[in-house]
């Protein structure tokens, strides 16, 4: 049992800022004349080899033997009778247990029919008909096929319909394999110093972690899968438009946060966390000249001694007075402990002030102290 595939061009079609090529990949079955069509935004060898598996689907069998229009995707190198497939030509045959053979030269005899069956699909199809989507498009066209071209008169017998010679026909089919061939174009990529893989100049993201890893990105027609050793991290819908940025809310958010760790590991960063009207203050401090690092460290140090909610509202005060200045922020401070009798100091953290860690105090004998509170009640006692 013989099949012939043919692959045509259908046009272009404008989806956003891109230009693709429509085609149409053809298998139809010598005896019955049933066909199974599949189109594509491109040619590429992956896209030839999924109309295979496709087709395989819809005719429910493979066929024994398939013709090859000698597509140089299918066929690398002949001389004479001597052919050299592809090798993932070949990997399909195996697969699916066919038998690849290519039509002779100027023998339109071969390929005829599949000939008629594609200007068939061009008038009877494809003229003016609107799509939105490929997916959309591809469920058109086997709707078609089955309440249209199926349904012609066979050319063999016109009191039978094209559907009930392939009722017949298909018991001879090879039954499928228990899995589908992998037809995805498969790709090793490095990630940059971004949560984006660029391909087919559309941007998909990937998870933080992902980040300067090598990855497999898998694209088939309809989806973008992403690899890290050999477990799926990601998957996106395949964008066919160009410059666009396609992501997983859960990435960028997953990101958010380490930036937000990161910020709280270095001293700017938990002052900013702390007290976010920090901001303001130094970017006034900037205007005026005066460098940020040791106003950072003075901020920083107000913050450790008052704490966050004290800090936050002298700086506030500061600026509502048109004062954003250091000086007036730690007065401010001063005059709130004092009318509200503060005066027990917050607990110092040494690792937030290091250079009290090496600070030393020399003990003295008790003893002293009373000498000193003897000699001061002396001094108070009235003198002749």
């Amino acid at each position: 049992m013989k099949v012939v595939l043919r692959r045509a061009y259908f046009g272009e079609v404008r989806i956003g800022q891109a230009c693709r090529r429509l085609s149409c990949f053809v298998i139809t079955l010598s005896y019955s004349r049933a066909l199974a069509l599949n189109f594509f935004f491109d040619q590429r060898l992956e896209s030839l080899l999924c109309a295979h598996v496709e087709a395989f689907a819809q005719f429910q069998g493979a066929p024994r033997v398939i013709l090859y229009d000698n597509m140089r995707s299918v066929v690398l190198a002949r001389h004479e009778n001597q052919i050299r497939f592809h090798p993932r030509v070949l990997q399909l045959a195996a697969h699916y247990h066919f038998a690849p053979q290519p039509c002779r030269p100027a023998r339109g005899n071969e390929k005829g029919r599949v000939e008629r069956v594609i200007r068939y699909i061009r008038e009877s199809f494809f003229a003016a008909r609107p799509f939105t989507t490929l997916e959309d498009f591809n469920r058109q066209a086997h709707l078609w096929r089955d309440e249209v071209a199926h349904q012609r008169p066979w050319p063999q017998d016109d009191s039978r319909t094209v559907a009930q010679a392939f009722a017949q026909e298909r018991p001879r089919l090879l039954p499928l394999p228990a899995h589908p061939l992998e037809t995805d174009c498969m790709l090793s990529v490095h990630a940059g110093k971004t949560i984006y893989l660029r391909f087919d100049l559309n941007d998909y993201s990937i998870p933080p972690t992902a980040v300067g890893r090598t990855l497999i990105l898998l694209a088939s027609p309809s989806s973008i899968r992403i690899l890290q050793d050999g477990i799926e991290i990601a998957r996106h819908r395949r964008s066919w438009d160009r410059h666009q940025i396609i992501e997983e809310p859960a990435h960028r958010q997953a990101l958010l946060e380490e930036k937000r760790r990161a910020l709280g590991a270095s001293p700017s960063g938990r002052l900013r966390q702390a007290v976010p009207e920090s901001e303001a203050l130094l970017e006034e401090a900037f205007r005026r000249g005066e460098s940020l690092g040791p106003a950072s460290q003075q901020l920083l140090q107000l913050l450790d001694d008052y704490g966050a909610e004290e800090l936050r509202q002298a700086i506030r005060s500061a600026l509502d007075r048109a004062t954003p200045r250091l000086s007036s922020v730690a007065y401010i401070l001063q005059q709130r402990r004092r009318r509200q009798q503060l005066h027990v100091l917050r607990p110092v953290h040494l690792e937030h002030r290091p250079d009290l860690a090496d600070l030393h105090v020399q003990p003295h004998d008790s003893d002293i102290y009373d000498e000193l509170s003897h000699n001061a009640d002396e001094d108070d006692e009235p003198r002749d």
